[in-house]
């Protein structure tokens, strides 16, 4: 960029011409951005409507559809759905279209927005339930917002974090699987607050992943929307585990 301003002359118009490109590369990347927000809130409004339909009955309209929903053999693939998605795409879409990865989105958003209905299910019996639900979900925006701005704005180079992060979230996995037996109040603390930290820096580390795509994909409109879907999708998951994570610890242990 330098070098071809320099080529200009000392002229203002060879200036001008690399301020109006960084200009629009900077436009360029909002927009992309702001596109990757705008889908993970639209996935994010129809996960709460899911989640309020399935443990509603469906607001009246299905008799009975929670109980089909929350029992064999749909508890499972409710359950374990979103991953089986997930890891059949990472081998069969190699390549995928724009239609291809908006539909593993919205599949994988529609599986655990009904899944969460079962989260609403145990909140609602609760004292004070729905309420540790808002207030972790708006502790959880809050802090999804600062971290992404962290991650869009920084200029240190995060991608040393990931296979750290990685790391954490396998750990994770196992010790959630391992207090299944032992149902130990300590370790699922633990869990939790490891947890926030993860994906906390999973947060950030995506978004400037991000901006890594942007600039490589930039010009292609199909990798771009494949991009966007992909974004959404990595975000959408963060957010959904942060927010779980956050609604444990605050939420009462006995």
């Amino acid at each position: 960029m330098n070098e071809f301003a320099r080529g200009q002359g000392t002229g203002g118009s060879g200036y001008g011409a690399v301020g109006r490109a960084d200009m629009a590369v900077d436009a360029g990347l909002r927009g992309f951005m702001l596109g990757v927000y705008n889908k993970m809130a639209l996935g994010l409004a129809l996960t709460a409507i899911l989640a309020l339909a399935a443990s509603n009955n469906a607001f009246g309209l299905m008799p009975g559809l929670t109980q089909t929903l929350f029992t064999a053999p749909l508890l499972y693939i409710i359950m374990f759905g979103p991953i089986a998605l997930l890891l059949i795409s990472s081998f069969a879409m190699r390549n995928p279209s724009p239609v291809m990865a908006n539909a593993l989105y919205w599949g994988v958003v529609s599986l655990i927005g009904v899944g969460m209905g079962a989260l609403v299910l145990v909140y609602a019996r609760i004292p004070n339930g729905m309420e540790l639900i808002a207030k972790a979900f708006f502790i959880t925006s809050a802090a999804f917002a600062g971290l992404s701005l962290y991650g869009y704005t920084t200029k240190k180079d995060l991608s040393g974090w990931g296979s750290f992060l990685i790391m954490g979230v396998i750990g994770l996995v196992i010790a959630g699987v391992v207090n299944i037996f032992l149902k130990s109040s300590a370790l699922d603390f633990a869990i939790s607050a490891v947890g926030v930290l993860i994906f906390s820096g999973l947060v950030a580390y995506d978004t400037q992943n991000l901006k890594t795509s942007y600039y490589q994909f930039r010009g292609d409109k199909n990798s771009m929307s494949v991009a966007t879907s992909y974004g959404a999708l990595s975000l959408y998951i963060n957010f959904i585990n942060l927010f779980r994570m956050i609604l444990s610890l605050i939420s009462p242990r006995d």
